[in-house]
């Protein structure tokens, strides 16, 4: 470097230790080269070491499956004599009124096959992805609180007449808190700048992708439910190390007992 810059130099070994050796008159100016040189060149900070991935992610995703195919199959029978549809959709004006349970049970419904498919696909695929990074019971715990969060901002916004049903909201809450989990973990570390927005930009990217096309698309509800994600993914990222089996086995039962909760509440009222 010092020879770079016109500086002759050499190295000497005493029999201990090696010396860089210069012109008294040329050693202020290489002092200063060496130390910009240094300053310039820290050595990257190491990334965050990775956690393993929890083996036991795969459990959130087939209750989620489970969940959606129930609810389809006992609103497609009218168990129990009730309109599920009627009881459980997302009407913003009953929401207004206090239905609150209509935020949760609208994510469980769905108006045809194709939809069912389509949401049990991409769900229990995005759930999979963050639940090895988070375990099952916070992912699902949090996609449920960023969904339902979503639907209720929905109904505020929405004229009174607006009805929608679907986990889709949920679909794009989980691919919203894994971009932006992965993102700010990512961030943490020195690697390149492209890399380290490449999970955000990708669930952008799969936002648009996936979430603005179709006829019936309810576009809104779809980037609520993206952006409720990213702030419960960047949240989340906050957390330093992946909470142990048991709250992962009380969250869980508390986003299955609410579900199950927000539909006795929605047969009783109808």
């Amino acid at each position: 470097m010092l020879h770079a810059v016109g500086i002759e130099s050499s190295l000497a070994w005493n029999g201990r230790t090696w010396s860089l050796l210069v012109d008294a008159d040329a050693a202020p100016t290489a002092i200063e080269q060496l130390l910009g040189y240094e300053g310039e060149n820290r050595p990257h900070r190491p990334p965050p070491s990775a956690e393993p991935h929890d083996r036991s992610a795969w459990l959130g995703s087939a209750a989620y499956v489970v969940i959606l195919l129930v609810v389809g199959f006992l609103a497609g029978r009218r168990a129990f004599g009730h309109d599920w549809f009627d009881s459980g959709a997302l009407h913003a004006a009953s929401v207004r009124s206090g239905e609150l349970w209509r935020a949760v049970t609208a994510l469980t419904l769905h108006a045809d096959l194709g939809h069912l498919l389509a949401n049990l696909g991409f769900g229990a695929f995005f759930g999979l992805l963050a639940g090895q990074l988070l375990g099952p019971g916070v992912t699902w715990f949090c996609v449920l609180l960023a969904a339902v969060a979503a639907n209720l901002f929905n109904s505020l916004i929405h004229e009174a007449g607006y009805v929608s049903i679907g986990a889709s909201t949920a679909v794009f809450a989980a691919l919203g808190l894994l971009a932006a989990y992965s993102w700010r973990r990512h961030s943490e570390s020195d690697s390149r700048l492209a890399y380290r927005w490449a999970p955000l930009v990708a669930g952008i990217a799969l936002l648009g992708f996936m979430g603005v096309g179709g006829e019936r698309t309810d576009v809104l509800a779809h980037l609520t439910g993206f952006v409720m994600g990213i702030v419960a993914g960047g949240l989340l990222s906050l957390i330093r190390r992946r909470p142990g089996p048991q709250v992962q086995f009380i969250l869980a039962l508390l986003a299955t007992g609410s579900v199950i909760a927000a539909w006795s509440a929605a047969l009783a009222m109808s």
